[in-house]
């Protein structure tokens, strides 16, 4: 990464972890050895974000649509997840990374939501990369989430109606912060499965046709490449000569613009399933 300059790197990346089970099957092993390759990569590309001076990595470990998955690979997931909190612990020390975590957290196994809170409390101090795992998480419940936080304030007389816009929704999401410069889904699936929906209007996406086992450093360093190849002008008109004009043109966070964006391709990887 050294012929692109820092603040030509995106500094809050989500990615789409897809393609666990996929992998494992094409090689004739069981989806939970999917899982467990995928656990691994995890802490290959959270290392190399805080190598590379990140902010923050979001990533889609479980959804609220996964519940209905098979009891046994529910049951396995939640085991894998405890022990990745556990196991995990010193290399998020090593690399001066602070865990977070997003979604309906009280849905987890009371095992696994004790790990999650005790390495977040861990791991709190750490002023590097933040990891944001997104558990029990969907899009559209985050947004009626956060709706009703509004509207209970709004019936406790503490917010008006009138006074409710683009940025005192984003200040009710389960995170408030910077929105993803760049959202990177594996697995080559043309679609965002409800994945941060209110906070991805104008990030960059690119796909790859790699499954999220063999992702590796070189695969973001891929994506890394593409994104720093473009202009984001947020439905306005920027100079492509300005090496800064992309950030400056670039919302609050909390306020992304209302006005449409010209559609952004997605950019194929190189590497096959």
């Amino acid at each position: 990464m050294k012929d692109v300059p820092q603040q030509r790197l995106p500094r809050h990346v989500a990615i789409i972890m897809d393609g666990n089970g996929r992998w494992a099957q094409g090689r004739g092993l069981l989806r939970t050895a999917g899982h467990d390759a995928g656990a691994r990569t995890i802490r290959t590309v959270t290392t190399e974000c805080a190598r590379l001076g990140l902010e923050q990595l979001t990533l889609y470990a479980f959804s609220h649509e996964n519940w209905k998955r098979p009891k046994l690979e529910i049951t396995f997931l939640m085991k894998l997840l405890r022990r990745f909190l556990i196991e995990e612990r010193p290399t998020l020390a090593d690399n001066n990374v602070r865990l977070t975590a997003i979604g309906r957290l009280d849905d987890l196994p009371a095992t696994a939501r004790r790990e999650l809170d005790r390495t977040i409390e861990l791991s709190a101090a750490n002023t590097g990369l933040n990891l944001c795992l997104a558990l029990s998480y969907g899009g559209r419940a985050e947004i009626v989430d956060a709706c009703r936080a509004l509207a209970a304030r709004v019936a406790a007389g503490t917010l008006s109606p009138r006074d409710i816009d683009e940025e005192t929704i984003s200040a009710a999401m389960y995170q408030p912060g910077r929105h993803p410069d760049l959202l990177i889904r594996t697995a080559g699936e043309m679609r965002v499965s409800n994945f941060l929906l209110w906070q991805i209007s104008y990030t960059e996406l690119f796909v790859t046709r790699a499954c999220w086992p063999e992702f590796g450093v070189a695969e973001l360093h891929a994506a890394f490449h593409d994104y720093a190849t473009r202009v984001r002008k947020y439905g306005g008109l920027v100079d492509a000569a300005d090496p800064g004009a992309r950030d400056a043109a670039a919302p609050r966070p909390s306020a992304p613009p209302a006005s449409p964006a010209p559609a952004s391709p997605l950019s194929p990887g190189s590497r096959g399933r």
